[in-house]
């Protein structure tokens, strides 16, 4: 329960933080006059603005709010996991990628992934499977919304259900305006301020660390020996090698084919960018990531995992720690962190995903015959869209928050894992080959839903026998079939004919 004083702060700092992101939304909106500025902006941006707002998107309310409670719970065996080895492949995926989607983008003038594919290869049904594929990230927006509820609620006393629908009101009524002209800018204050809340969450519990590691080992290992072991064979998470390293950072690889990751490069003018845009974007990723590490701080302030004799679940810890460890002050900036990592993400993928049911759906298939003289009302459309996906945003994140399984976190990571393990063979052959027929994309994508989704809900294979279920395990296992399938595919088809036909695509 948080202090009277911290809820009258709260409330205070709530309104000047809505009214900054409003300006940033009215300025915004009045250079969006079409879907593609509501897609990729109007405004030659910087390419530090855009890679702030790339850290910003790609680290979420699951990075600073969700995953140290799995921290917490299971302990450094979710460091390795979360912090070392997915950002690993994660980076490494986002530099050898970015230059080539972005060349390809900027050529066949792509304002959504799912028109990157279509037009890359040539196929407009190819594209539409890909927009009503990408209805899966709803999962992560869920995710997004508990957290920020947990941490709102937590810091103004407020019940969880009315805080859930004023987050839903308030952050997709503003993302109906501005569009990227007013998201890369409030991005880029939102990971202002993540910065300073992930150093001051790293050494916050740097008083553990008077004896050394070794001596904040010992503090752990008395808690849980679990705790400091690389790998936690009672976790349903991290149990052995093949989870904690080669599933993780296989699904780090895939992670940055998601709309509102690789898209981000869209956003700049020039090639020249790219380079100062990566570098920027890496290094505060690297710092985000490493925010995990909080929770083993909170696990100390809370042995049993319980505070006033009631259970704090995965999804509660780093809210808990927040209002019970810091003043007034710091607790605030600590919660406008967590409010921002969240805030960030979840504008990112409403963009994205507004703009691709808009664009990839719903003009090609209700505007498809429409006279050249006759104007669409696209940005119209694009907010009824709005409203449509805060309706179903609200109805799961109330689910999720009256019975979670164990966390929103894995049920977030079983939709999103397996839209991005669809979408990676389509970006990298569409990115990288240059004679692909279109049969090889489509195998990809096929092989690595039915894959995931067969291992995850068939229970194939010994990972996934328990309550709990680990959605990396399943992506890990779709990508790899994937790839397998794809690459048997097109040396067949190279094999048996290298002439290029009316089916195979040229980059």
């Amino acid at each position: 329960m948080a202090s009277q004083e911290l809820v009258t702060a709260g409330w205070v700092l709530i309104t000047l933080y809505l009214i900054m992101t409003l300006w940033f939304v009215i300025r915004g909106a009045r250079s969006t006059k079409s879907i593609a500025d509501y897609a990729v902006g109007s405004i030659a941006f910087s390419p530090v603005a855009v890679g702030l707002s790339l850290a910003a998107s790609m680290t979420s309310a699951a990075t600073f709010i969700i995953n140290p409670g799995f921290v917490a719970y299971y302990g450094i065996s979710g460091i390795i996991s979360m912090a070392i080895m997915l950002p690993l492949g994660a980076l490494i995926s986002l530099v050898i990628f970015t230059k080539g989607f972005k060349k390809v983008g900027n050529a066949i003038k792509a304002l959504t992934m799912a028109q990157w594919i279509g037009a890359r290869y040539n196929n407009k049904a190819f594209a539409t499977f890909f927009a009503f594929l990408s209805l899966l990230l709803i999962t992560f927006v869920v995710l997004i919304c508990v957290g920020l509820t947990k941490v709102l609620s937590g810091m103004l006393n407020t019940p969880e259900t009315y805080t859930l629908l004023a987050i839903v009101a308030v952050i997709f009524g503003y993302m109906m305006f501005g569009g990227a002209n007013s998201m890369v800018y409030t991005n880029m204050i939102q990971a202002l301020l993540m910065i300073i809340v992930a150093v001051v969450l790293l050494t916050s519990g740097l008083d553990h660390f008077r004896d050394g590691i070794n001596g904040f080992m010992d503090k752990l290992a008395a808690i849980d020996p679990l705790l400091v072991k690389p790998l936690n064979e009672q976790s349903p998470l991290f149990r052995d090698l093949f989870e904690v390293v080669f599933c993780q950072i296989v699904v780090g690889i895939a992670i940055v084919c998601q709309p509102h990751i690789i898209t981000k490069s869209l956003l700049l003018k020039s090639d020249g960018d790219v380079n100062k845009f990566l570098v920027t974007g890496i290094v505060v990723e690297v710092l985000f990531f490493f925010v995990v590490a909080a929770g083993l701080y909170a696990r100390i302030a809370f042995p049993d995992l319980t505070i006033a004799g009631e259970t704090i679940g995965v999804d509660g810890i780093i809210s808990a720690y927040v209002v019970q460890e810091f003043t007034v002050a710091v607790g605030l900036l600590v919660i406008m962190g967590l409010i921002s990592a969240g805030i960030s993400t979840l504008e990112g993928l409403i963009q994205s995903l507004s703009t691709t049911v808009t664009a990839d759906i719903l003009l090609p298939v209700f505007f498809k015959n429409r006279k050249e003289n006759v104007p669409v009302p696209e940005v119209f459309i694009n907010r009824l869209v709005i409203v449509g996906l805060a309706l179903l945003a609200f109805f799961f994140s109330y689910r999720q928050l009256m019975a979670p399984d164990l966390s929103v976190g894995i049920f977030a990571q079983n939709g999103v894992y397996a839209y991005f393990s669809a979408a990676f063979i389509p970006v990298l052959f569409g990115t990288f080959v240059k004679n692909v027929r279109l049969i090889v994309p489509v195998a990809g994508a096929i092989t690595a839903v039915v894959v995931h989704f067969s291992v995850y809900y068939g229970r194939l294979t010994p990972y996934m026998q328990e309550g709990v279920r680990n959605p990396g395990v399943a992506a890990a296992l779709a990508i790899c079939s994937s790839v397998l399938v794809s690459l048997l595919i097109h040396a067949v088809v190279r094999t048996r004919n290298n002439a290029p036909s009316k089916t195979t695509v040229n980059a």
